[in-house]
Formats: C-alpha cells, sequence, structure tokens
C-alpha cells in the first residue's frame, strides 16, 4: 500500500516538473507536438523505471556506509557513498543509449523528431534528481522506489504531455504577438504547476 502512495504521490504531489522544475529544458523545446511528446515522456519513464531500481540496488547493497556488510565483518565499516554520484551518472547513461538504440531501430520516424533531445535524457535533471531523492528518502524495499520511479516518469510524461496538447490548440488561438512562442508557453505552465498545487496532501488511505 505504501509503494502505492508514493507511486500517486510523485505523480501528482511530488511532480518532477511543477514540484521541482527539473527536466525543464527539454520539456520546453519539445512539447510543441503531442505525439513526439508522447514518444519522449515513454522514453523517460522506461529510463527512469529501469535506472532507479538498479540504483537502489546499487545504493543499498554496495555504496553506502555498511552496504557490504554481507561480505563479512571487515567490510561492515566500507563506506563508498562518495562513489554515487559517478556511479547514478554511469548506469543512467547506459540505460539512455539502450533506449536511443530501440528507438532508432523500431520507430526511425519518432527518432528524427525528438533529434538531440533523446540522447540529452541521460542529462535530464529529472532523471538524476529521481535518483538522488530516492537515495535522500532512503525507502524500505525495492518495491517503494520502483513506485517512485514509475510515479516519477508517468508525472513528468503527463505534464509534457499536458502542455503539448495545449500548445497546439494555442496555435488556432488569437495569442497576443509580444506573448508567442515561449511567452505564452511559460505562462500556460505556471497554470498548469497552480493547478497541481490543489494536489498538496493527496495519499492512499490505509
Amino acid at each position: 500500500m505504501e509503494a502505492l502512495n508514493i507511486f500517486v504521490k510523485s505523480i501528482f504531489v511530488d511532480n518532477m516538473i511543477f514540484a521541482y522544475f527539473l527536466g525543464m529544458c527539454s520539456y520546453l523545446a519539445v512539447s510543441k507536438n503531442v505525439k513526439t511528446s508522447l514518444g519522449l515522456g515513454i522514453a523517460v519513464i522506461f529510463v527512469l523505471f529501469i535506472t532507479l531500481p538498479v540504483n537502489y540496488l546499487l545504493e543499498t547493497y554496495i555504496l553506502k556506509e555498511g552496504a557490504l556488510a554481507w561480505l563479512g565483518p571487515k567490510f561492515a565499516t566500507v563506506d563508498l557513498s562518495y562513489l554515487s554520484f559517478i556511479i547514478f551518472i554511469a548506469v543512467i547513461a547506459a540505460i539512455t543509449q539502450l533506449v536511443e538504440m530501440i528507438v532508432e531501430k523500431f520507430t526511425p520516424a519518432l527518432y528524427n523528431s525528438l533529434g538531440i533531445f533523446l540522447p540529452l535524457i541521460a542529462v535530464n535533471c529529472a532523471i538524476m534528481g529521481a535518483s538522488l531523492f530516492m537515495q535522500q528518502r532512503d525507502f524500505a524495499h525495492l518495491g517503494e522506489a520502483t513506485g517512485y520511479a514509475l510515479g516519477s516518469g508517468v508525472g513528468w510524461a503527463l505534464a509534457i504531455v499536458g502542455l503539448a496538447a495545449i500548445r497546439e490548440k494555442m496555435e488556432y488561438s488569437n495569442v497576443p504577438t509580444p506573448l508567442r512562442g515561449l511567452g505564452i508557453a511559460f505562462i500556460t505552465v505556471a497554470l498548469m504547476g497552480m493547478a497541481f498545487m490543489c494536489f498538496s496532501g493527496l495519499g492512499i488511505p490505509e
């Protein structure tokens, strides 16, 4: 039940875009078309769903202080947490490369639409931020970490697809000339963020 609670809260309450403003570069640049935004959102979900549980296992059984106690008493005091950043980045980069190859192989049109933003998932703040938040929140087990990963990805995808749908509709709207482009996009994102604040305190009852 706690994993479900974490999943729901990471979508609506702790949304990577509206709560922490992570991954804004690709969020604003790609959110001009729903189809392209959906493709990038699915890619982000997949990368988060794979990388965060892997990083959780690395953190729990290798990196944090005392994690190597399973190797024997002499390793009980070993602390490799200073390697967290570089290990997390390596895992994210490897999974991103895998996603890029899969997308290029099976959906070349989407690959061309995403352009440089597909490999840039490796440096997407939302991906790294989720791993660091996982480390900070010290989840009780792998299920909670996986729920957080999936929820964070779904929340980011929901945000970018929602903005893309609104921006497509605004193409047919009479937007004042000074606000066209990123101007009206920033205003829209602010309004969406205020709307998501209504979910504050949302949780699954025990």
